[in-house]
């Protein structure tokens, strides 16, 4: 933005400045002549004095420069009603016609009752003043509205160019300066109607103490717009201009009421109001008048949105497209007069509000904070960001206040991120798909397991002690199927799995989900304390414990991952941002939600089927159970219980719910949050019943949609071709159908002549088959030959026989099949 214009330093003496204002009070006298520079007519009888005059004048400048006045910035939710306003100045612009005519009176009688007579300067009112000056009997403006208007212009544009010369220029007690104003007022004149410079200075000039214009005045003084300003409230603001400080009703309602008096005065000698008119307004106390409405300014004032505003805030200030430094970009929010429609849904954002404090009210005594973030699938708009705790700086009435915002990471509200638990699981299983496993699949999930960093598989270093987790919410343990494992979160099945793929595979996939440290900005190279980036351009670390969830993310960020499940593998980046449009109505770009396929279909499908019997009874997320419509999601907890997660999602909406101590890696074990005694705080138990409430009132009346059908691929594996063991001995046929992942059973007998007895006949599905793994084949097992019937007595001693026989194989074959249950268990 240019700076305003300067002065000339000439010194001129004061005979010098006399003979100037005569010359000048000539041109204003005919008309106020201007071209490229001011026509100063010939003096004669002033000589020397009047060419020094006549060369000042020419150095003078006739361009204004920008006229662009600071205005307040709007923040709007997605239903157009306010949110917060952000301003350096409080101003707010409006045209002419939605000013009152009872306020431009007041002005004009007051400040320049020939302002629809003169050229720009009045040549009765500053002679008066350049001679009462000069001769040092008092000190007088002469101003007109128009010089008035051109000297709050070069003010403001000091103040928004951060120029305190050219704001001290612009104020200075000189007659240098009233040369300048003229000289700018007359050229200003020439190109601007009376109404546009009317206009321009009751939006420009100052109507109280912080209060820069007459809508912002009126607001904030009588609580309603200047259209409906009467001739009281005008004529009290009105005489206010001429000392913000002095005349402030509020702090001087007495010396506020007598100077209204006088402008009120001044309108009835004008003929500008009636005798009548004018007695009602004398009879008007300050106190009758005044309905004070202080207008808040900053994120504060947003409520429980708060924190989301300070999203919208950070997003602003650390985005290069609208600043080339953080200076510019302050100056275009607190001055631009933006209007920024924002993403946040009113109502979501409430429900958001209340379930977290009905959960952890904000004052509770356990200290323990929660967050909670909702993103829409397939747009990345974020419709909801609440926590438990008021926005603002500690005092001792509110000691749990805080500026941080604990669901965006440290570029957007200042947190460091929280371990994100078994949360992670729902990566490691990502892979494991997208590698070519089933959900069907056996895993080792016992205790005791121990991962020697040799047998890591990464593209970056792996080194130190063996890997040796424990399991923590899981009540099962042993070999188990995939699905079972991600249903009761077993810690070691996930390691296992993870010890079977590439770090750095989980690692890209995770990313192109969203997924980074809270530390970092996407895409940009995770950093330890000692400013090493050890794991080269990731943004995270990449080390077993990632498995179990390690690495310290944002609430927003796992709700933007997971979002890409729910949208059937569309990755979209959050965004909180609609639109934006400056003062003069330009549409200015917003960041782009980039929304681009992250996720084969099958694998999100697929995922989206394991997270749904995540959520279900008997599951560790039973409690995110939604009655009216499917829910995936999965349940995490951080070591020592210091972070208590749910992640889940419905297709339309996906949220992150996360509890724990703001304040660093504080164990809520042993601890008493909302009157309930908890030993032991896990995900399930604590964010999932927050993540139900919240969503049950969010989704109350939304369309229920069902995810996706999943390949039987992804559940089940490549289907397998059934092998031949006819004519086997039972054990051996169940062990052969085991070892290609089938489950085996028997399943009666038939006589045969070519197979021995208590072998297998025959299998359904029979040989050669193509099922599922997992499936179970049916074995049919040899009676023997067809029974001799020339002896009927001897036929049925052997029938009885055979009769007995098969009832002792059946048995024996409960007792395999029992045997293979328990081989399923080791299996699963």
């Amino acid at each position: 933005m240019p700076s305003p214009s300067r002065s000339t330093s000439r010194t001129v003496n004061a005979a010098q400045l006399v003979s100037m204002f005569l010359a000048f009070l000539l041109v204003a006298g005919i008309g106020g002549v201007l071209s490229a520079g001011f026509v100063m007519p010939a003096v004669a009888t002033l000589g020397a004095a009047t060419d020094a005059g006549d060369q000042l004048f020419e150095d003078l400048p006739t361009e204004l420069g920008s006229e662009d006045m600071s205005q307040q910035t709007v923040i709007y939710a997605s239903d157009d009603s306010v949110l917060a306003r952000i301003w350096a100045w409080n101003r707010i612009v409006v045209p002419l016609d939605e000013i009152s005519e009872n306020m431009r009176n007041a002005v004009i009688a007051v400040e320049d009752k020939r302002f629809y007579e003169h050229g720009g300067v009045d040549p009765e009112g500053i002679m008066r003043a350049a001679v009462l000056n000069l001769i040092g009997t008092s000190q007088q403006g002469g101003s007109t509205l128009t010089q008035q208007y051109v000297k709050n212009v070069l003010i403001e544009a000091g103040r928004r160019a951060d120029d305190p010369e050219a704001i001290r220029e612009a104020t200075a007690d000189t007659l240098g300066r009233k040369l300048r104003e003229a000289k700018l007022a007359i050229a200003l004149e020439q190109h601007r109607s009376k109404d546009e410079i009317l206009e321009g200075y009751l939006n420009v000039a100052q109507f109280g103490p912080s209060q820069y214009g007459v809508e912002a005045a009126s607001r904030y003084y009588f609580h309603h717009r200047a259209a409906s300003l009467s001739v009281a409230e005008s004529a009290m603001l009105a005489g206010i201009t001429n000392s913000p400080g002095k005349w402030d009703p509020v702090r001087h309602p007495e010396d506020a009421e007598n100077r209204r008096n006088t402008v009120l005065g001044l309108m009835l000698n004008q003929d500008m109001i009636t005798q009548e008119e004018y007695d009602e307004a004398i009879d008007t106390s300050i106190d009758e008048m005044l309905n004070v409405n202080p207008a808040s300014e900053g994120c504060s004032m947003a409520g429980s949105a708060a924190y989301f505003c300070d999203y919208v805030r950070s997003e602003i200030l650390s985005n290069p497209i609208y600043g080339e430094t953080r200076a510019d970009r302050v100056q275009l929010l607190q001055t631009g007069g933006l209007q920024i429609h924002t993403t946040l849904d009113p109502e979501k954002q409430k429900d958001a509000w209340d379930a977290l404090r009905r959960a952890i009210p904000v004052d509770d005594s356990s200290g323990i904070s929660n967050a909670l973030s909702t993103v829409e699938p397939g747009t990345g708009k974020i419709l909801a960001m609440a926590q438990n705790t008021r926005y603002g700086s500690p005092t001792d009435d509110e000691p749990r206040a805080t500026m941080v915002n604990f669901n965006g990471d440290q570029a957007h509200g200042g947190s460091r991120g929280f371990q994100t638990g078994s949360t992670f699981k729902a990566f490691v299983l990502t892979q494991w798909l997208i590698d070519g496993h089933s959900l069907n699949d056996s895993v080792n999930g016992s205790t005791g397991q121990s991962f020697p960093s040799s047998s890591w598989d990464s593209c970056v270093r792996i080194g130190g002690p063996p890997y040796e987790p424990n399991n923590l919410e899981s009540v099962i343990s042993g070999r188990m199927s995939v699905l079972r494992a991600t249903e009761q979160s077993v810690n070691t099945a996930f390691v296992n799995m993870a010890n079977q793929m590439n770090l750095c595979d989980i690692a890209d996939t995770v990313e192109s989900m969203g997924y980074h440290h809270a530390t970092v900005n996407p895409g940009e190279p995770y950093t330890d304390a000692n400013g090493n980036q050890p794991y080269g351009d990731y943004s995270m670390q990449i080390v077993p414990s990632m498995t179990l969830g390690a690495n310290e993310v944002a609430p927003l960020t796992m709700a933007e991952a997971f979002a890409t499940y729910a949208s059937g593998g569309i990755h979209c980046s959050p965004i909180a941002i609609d639109s934006i449009t400056t003062a003069d109505g330009e549409e200015l770009e917003v960041p782009d939600a980039n929304c681009e396929r992250a996720l084969d279909e099958r694998v999100a499908n697929a995922m989206n089927y394991a997270l749904n019997h995540v959520a279900s009874p008997g599951a560790t997320g039973e409690q995110a159970v939604l009655d009216d419509r499917p829910v995936a999601g999965k349940t995490g907890t951080a070591n020592d219980d210091t972070a208590a997660w749910f992640v889940g999602y419905v297709p339309q909406m996906a949220t992150a719910v996360w509890v724990g101590h703001s304040e660093g890696t504080k164990p809520m074990m042993n601890t008493t949050i909302n009157g309930q005694y908890y030993r032991l705080v896990y995900g399930g138990r604590i964010a999932a019943p927050i993540w139900q409430d919240y969503m049950s009132h969010a989704t109350d009346g939304m369309e229920v949609q069902d995810f996706d059908e999943p390949r039987d691929r992804e559940i089940y594996g490549e289907r397998v071709s059934v092998p031949s063991v006819n004519g086997m001995s039972q054990d051996d046929a169940e062990q052969a159908l085991e070892s290609r992942g089938f489950n085996a059973q028997t399943g009666g007998s038939s006589h045969s002549d070519s197979v021995s007895e208590g072998d297998v006949v025959s299998t359904s599905p029979s040989a050669g088959s193509e099922v599922r793994p997992g499936s179970t084949v049916t074995m049919t097992l040899s009676s023997g030959p067809e029974p001799n019937n020339d002896d009927d007595d001897e036929g049925d001693d052997n029938n009885d026989d055979d009769n007995d026989n098969r009832g002792n194989r059946n048995d024996r074959g409960g007792g395999n099949n029992d045997r293979g249950g328990g081989n399923n268990d080791d299996d699963d």
